[in-house]
């Protein structure tokens, strides 16, 4: 079953769905079976009117009145008990897919590269999930049993042409019609219905930025100087959406004129019949049920083609999403815990590839432990390269390696357990202050996280709040302070004891005596631990044992903290310099 339920990406097109509709086999059989039963019975009740026409109005059977009463009492009987039953199977279909599906689709984004993550906005990731809804639903809902049904129009024209061979011509002209005009709704439904959702995504993406920075926007009163945006943005929205609903509504309309039409037709032509004898009126009412049997499908089909539309382009999508290629999942081999060397060799890297590097050729060696200061202007890739250590950005030349070892041949569950990353932007999620700080540890015990939390300065703090470890840090911890947000993470970053910290401004919202403790904590941490900070904080480069100088990605200055500070105060701009390692005995 685990096997089953995981949905790997596949180098074969739309090789998820295929496992789906391949797991779905057994079930797929029993809705087609039942609807075979299901069909068949509908022509129970155009029989049974062509029956009483033909034999009780002209002929006073009473007798035989009875008798169809009680044959299609149990026809109706047996019809709804079928029904019931596939509509059942189709929630199993739903049920199976909602788990396969939504538990591949979670592994899938959340196993991207960051880089990938980054290429698209919030929404984008956001909607897949309604995509994995829209294949749901239309594998269980009303577009799935019309599906099924289309094909038996074949048995119904059949029974029209034995029963009423006069009139059968009129839908061997009409179907066709229906047909065309399903497929031109599809035909102008699909550009417009995706151009639409591109506008939603954009609606929704923006106003995921104002909740987002809703403080920024409320300190500042942004929200008369922000509305027009957002006003076009739905303007564009609503007008898209009137766009497809006029669209769907034309159609719509000319599918019920060619739904009346056909029961017109069929009225005609069968009451000439009648009066040149050869057709009873009976059969021409029973052939005008069956017609609309046949018809009603069609006509279905053009208001389901929406979905049908909508269900064609989200598989596409994920599709896409699914085929994109995802990070290292099994490193192979588990190797011992590292000391904590780092190795930089010739590491490259740009956002774009026709962009200009964000960091370029840096080289060297940190640690094995040792606190090391990464400093520079500001966009001068100081955080980047801190990614690319951390293995979130993958070099375009170079690597990075650990104790002599290639760090793209590990997993990110592995590199998140050998460095404890704190970046620029905390984020917390909604729980408890334990939950928070115990995220990459569920089963920490008391002791370790109380040790972690010590380390961080943050264990006082917390236990002059009412509910201590409990105390609810609110959806991204808007409750905290940004000083307590960032002592939190960095909790979190010490519960590890990684043989590596990679510190991304871990000062930015401490007041100095905060900044001297963290200073001092991490002085004594570095003593087994390679500690990295990027930072322009005097405290800790004063606490540094060296320092490393970045402008435009490349690395200018490099040494012991002492001589690189002093220079860095002789000179107001950095000196280029060839030694570009900071060895740390």
């Amino acid at each position: 079953m685990a096997e089953k339920d995981n949905i790997a990406a596949g180098e074969v097109k739309y090789a998820w769905l295929r496992r789906i509709l391949s797991d779905a086999r057994a079930p797929l059989r029993n809705i087609l079976l039942v609807s075979l039963f299901v069909n068949l019975l509908a022509l129970a009740v155009p029989v049974f009117v062509l029956q009483i026409y033909d034999r009780v109005v002209f002929h006073g059977g009473i007798t035989t009145l009875y008798g169809l009463i009680v044959g299609i009492a149990i026809v109706l009987i047996f019809e709804y008990v079928l029904r019931q039953a596939r509509s059942r199977v189709f929630q199993t279909v739903a049920v199976r897919v909602d788990v396969v599906v939504g538990r591949a689709l979670y592994d899938k984004v959340m196993n991207l590269p960051m880089l990938t993550l980054e290429s698209r906005p919030v929404a984008y990731w956001q909607l897949l999930f309604r995509d994995m809804e829209m294949v749901r639903n239309a594998l269980s809902g009303p577009s799935a049993a019309l599906a099924i049904d289309l094909p038996f129009a074949v048995i119904f024209f059949i029974v029209v042409f034995i029963l009423a061979p006069p009139v059968a011509w009129v839908l061997l002209v009409v179907l066709p019609i229906c047909v065309i005009l399903a497929w031109r709704s599809g035909v102008s439904m699909e550009s417009t219905a995706g151009r639409e959702r591109d506008s939603t995504m954009s609606r929704d993406d923006f106003m995921t930025e104002l909740l987002t920075g809703r403080g920024t926007v409320k300190a500042l009163a942004l929200q008369g100087a922000l509305k027009p945006k957002w006003e076009n943005r739905h303007a564009d929205t609503i007008e898209l959406s009137q766009e497809r609903g006029q669209v769907t509504d034309s159609h719509q309309v000319l599918a019920h004129v060619m739904m009346l039409s056909t029961t017109i037709m069929l009225t005609t032509v069968g009451a000439l019949a009648i009066l040149e004898q050869n057709m009873t009126i009976g059969s021409l009412i029973a052939a005008n049920m069956l017609g609309s049997r046949m018809v009603a499908p069609m006509t279905q089909l053009v208001s389901q083609w929406r979905m049908l539309t909508q269900l064609r382009q989200a598989v596409t999508r994920l599709d896409t999403v699914f085929n994109m290629e995802s990070e290292r999942l099994d490193s192979g081999i588990e190797l011992k815990r590292p000391s904590g060397q780092l190795r930089l060799d010739k590491v490259t890297f740009a956002y774009k590839a026709d962009g200009a590097p964000a960091v370029s050729g840096i080289e060297g060696l940190i640690g094995p432990c040792g606190l090391h200061a990464i400093v520079g202007r500001n966009g001068s890739g100081k955080s980047t390269l801190l990614k690319i250590i951390r293995g979130l950005y993958t070099p375009d030349d170079g690597r990075i390696l650990i104790d002599d070892a290639d760090i793209s041949q590990f997993t990110q569950s592995e590199l998140a357990r050998w460095m404890g990353y704190l970046p620029q932007d905390i984020t917390l999620f909604s729980g408890t202050v334990r939950d928070n700080i115990s995220i990459t540890q569920p089963n920490a015990s008391d002791e370790a996280i109380i040790a972690a939390a010590e380390k961080a300065e943050v264990h006082q703090f917390v236990l002059e709040m009412p509910d201590g470890y409990s105390a609810m840090v609110g959806e991204s911890g808007h409750s905290l302070s940004g000083g307590q947000q960032q002592r939190l993470a960095l909790a979190r970053a010490f519960l590890d004891n990684p043989p590596i910290m990679l510190l991304d401004e871990p000062t930015s919202n401490l007041d100095n005596d905060a900044e001297k403790a963290l200073a001092m904590t991490l002085q004594k941490t570095s003593e087994t631990t390679t500690v990295i900070v990027v930072t322009h904080s005097a405290a800790l480069l004063t606490a540094c044992d060296s320092i490393l100088v970045m402008d435009k990605g490349k690395v200018v200055m490099a040494g012991p903290s002492s001589q690189v500070l002093a220079r860095l105060q002789a000179t107001p701009q950095p000196v280029n310099s060839n030694d570009t390692r900071t060895n740390q005995a």
